[in-house]
């Protein structure tokens, strides 16, 4: 049985325009401990199709099962991380990974050994007593994977939370991401919009098309880890990748320039 499974899911939105399709019939399953990345056009629906797993939308039809089990709402056996972080900046780092444990319970012993152990996976137990401002950007992202990790969910989801980092830091964490679902096997999903970071983290890529979003390939990447994103060998797997996408992106393209133009 595979961990999650997306089944026949349409989202439709009705706003001044009319009726948008975001999504049109995805289906696809991730088995336990696979590392998926989801790439496609800008607007394609990704993030909707992330937000509808995680239970923060639902979907027009169809359904999504986890561990066989339909989930139309949010729980904490799946976690979002987003590209803010979304931290709290008057809460000290060790508290905000304490923050999800606290409000579930759990005695303040336990949740401080807890936060400090993901905190020390993540290299920032040294932080524990700084506060938000005193974070570069990448520590920041650090922080929200330790406070995910540490409410132990079945289902690590992470919407582009790389994008808003420079290279250096982004190829840092892209290190460090690996290093950690190796040790915690936890199963991710993981949009992104850059190709090259898509094929260093997955063991496979979805492709979607244009929206209304379906599933046009799936790319496998079958080669050792931790993977470097300048290692040349990834080209091949990059290359498939861009050329299922090349004709979405000039369609979306297209799509976007007629709807400005009010033809659409």
């Amino acid at each position: 049985m595979a961990k999650l499974e997306v089944r026949n899911v349409s989202k439709v939105y009705n706003n001044s325009n009319g009726i948008v399709k975001a999504i049109d019939n995805v289906s696809m399953s991730v088995e336990d401990g696979e590392f998926i990345c989801l790439v496609g056009p800008s607007g394609c629906g990704k993030s909707t199709l992330l937000n509808i797993i995680a239970g923060l939308e639902s979907p027009s039809d169809g359904e999504i099962l986890l561990d066989g089990r339909c989930i139309r709402d949010t729980g904490p056996d799946r976690i979002m991380i987003f590209q803010e972080g979304a931290l709290f900046p008057w809460l000290t780092i060790i508290e905000n990974v304490e923050f999800g444990l606290k409000m579930a319970g759990v005695e303040k012993a336990r949740r401080r050994e807890l936060a400090m152990h993901y905190l020390q996976l993540m290299q920032l137990d040294k932080f524990a007593n700084y506060y938000v401002h005193q974070l570069s950007g990448g520590m920041k992202q650090r922080v929200a994977i330790a406070r995910s990790l540490v409410m132990d969910p079945e289902v690590l989801l992470m919407d582009e939370p790389f994008a808003a980092l420079d290279a250096q830091t982004r190829d840092l964490l892209l290190v460090e991401l690996q290093l950690l679902w190796q040790k915690t096997k936890k199963t991710i999903l993981f949009v992104t919009h850059n190709i090259a970071e898509s094929v260093c983290l997955a063991d496979r890529v979805i492709v979607f098309t244009h929206r209304p979003a379906r599933v046009k390939k799936e790319v496998r990447v079958d080669y050792r880890r931790p993977r470097l994103i300048e290692d040349a060998n990834l080209g091949r797997y990059a290359s498939e990748v861009i050329e299922a996408l090349k004709g979405e992106v000039i369609a979306a393209m297209r799509e976007e320039y007629k709807s400005a133009d009010g033809i659409v």
